[in-house]
């Protein structure tokens, strides 16, 4: 299980190991156009893939991407439609070059939502590329980070009920074994795009010493050079884990 950054100081250096993006403003890339917001959303996967592959070149080792939120059922059907078709046709498309490049991905969320097929998809890609360990891609999908949290209460409870009657033995890796990441370390570096700053729900738990990043580059025009900008941002940032900036310029 993945060290807690409020129970021990974890290893960092220049280059994130773990970095999360919420993917945000392919509806608005797309309006300021006059082209319909499904074309965002289409350029948007364009985007994750020059991500992806950005990110393994630079030797990240975890990356986490926000993909469709338990809030966004609240979209117009047909937008939440093509979303799902999208999401289908990625996993037709790309899978195949994942498992060639040494990416293993994952999904995260409660997807017990989603029609059988794209359900059968999942599971498909997850286990052609559980062999591979270059680059751990997760893509949140029907994902929140309270509905994390309460899951993972749930899942623990389940595996010891003895639990309910004994709050004393419970602590943070009682819980965190069962998070939806609970392999994965803390994320290093959180991204967003489109301009929003705020983290809507996601990985809460696994944020609380992430460095925010956010930029008004809407999702669909992001790509490397962005990627380098937020790394140089990273690394000129000082991560005290509770520390003071005398104790980091001292010799341990």
């Amino acid at each position: 299980m993945a060290i807690s950054s409020t129970q021990e100081v974890p290893i960092t250096s220049a280059i994130p190991q773990h970095v999360a993006i919420i993917m945000d403003g392919n509806g608005r890339w797309a309006t300021q156009r006059m082209l319909p917001r499904t074309v965002g959303h289409a350029k948007g996967v364009q985007a994750v893939t020059r991500t992806v592959q950005a990110c393994g070149r630079l030797g990240v080792r975890h990356l986490t991407l926000f993909a469709f939120s338990s809030e966004n059922w609240r979209r117009p059907a047909d937008e939440v439609s093509i979303l799902m078709r999208l999401f289908i046709q990625a996993l037709e498309r790309e899978v195949k070059k994942l498992e060639e490049q040494g990416i293993r991905l994952h999904v995260i969320g409660d997807i017990s939502a989603f029609e059988p097929r794209l359900q059968d998809l999942i599971a498909q890609a997850e286990s052609a590329t559980a062999h591979n360990d270059t680059l751990h891609l997760s893509i949140a999908a029907n994902y929140g980070g309270r509905w994390d949290v309460l899951n993972a209460t749930k899942k623990m409870l389940a595996a010891d009920p003895s639990l309910a009657d004994h709050p004393e033995r419970i602590d943070e890796a009682t819980i965190a074994k069962h998070l939806a990441l609970s392999w994965a370390p803390e994320p290093d570096l959180f991204i967003r795009t489109g301009g929003e700053q705020r983290i809507s729900n996601f990985m809460i738990w696994q944020m609380a010493y992430t460095e925010l990043y956010f930029t008004d580059c809407y999702w669909p025009d992001f790509g490397e050079d962005e990627i380098l900008q937020a790394f140089e941002w990273y690394r000129n940032r000082e991560r005290r884990f509770g520390r003071t900036s005398a104790q980091l310029k001292s010799p341990v």
